[in-house]
């Protein structure tokens, strides 16, 4: 490694943070990025409070979303479930049985985990 270049030693990132700090440029964009984004915010709140049919029509589409979401995640889950039992019907039946096993032991013993940790 070339001298100079010692990168993630404690002394570069101290020096690093420091000219970071030494950027006012960067402090004001980023402080006036959160001032817009605050009003604009404000102001579309004050919109959905001005309509209420508005904002309920908002909360009706984020519900729909969310919703959409969790069935899209179920139907993953249950793809996944069917392409493992899919693998361990393909298996031979002695490595069948030996996997079946470990997996149950393994099943077994996160939900004694789980039981453990909720009481």
């Amino acid at each position: 490694m070339a001298e100079g270049s010692s990168d993630g030693e404690p002394i570069d990132v101290l020096l690093k943070s420091t000219r970071d700090l030494l950027r006012p440029e960067k402090i004001v964009q980023e402080a006036t990025r959160d001032i817009v984004k605050d009003e604009i915010r404000r102001h579309l709140e004050k919109t959905l409070a001005d309509d209420p049919k508005l904002a309920q029509d908002l909360k009706d589409s984020v519900r729909s979303l969310l919703e959409a979401r969790a069935m899209e995640y179920a139907a993953l889950l249950r793809v996944g479930t069917v392409t493992a039992r899919l693998g361990i019907a393909a298996l031979p039946p002695k490595v069948r049985e030996a996997l079946t096993k470990d997996v149950l032991e393994l099943i077994g013993r996160e939900l004694g985990q789980i039981v453990e940790r909720s009481l």
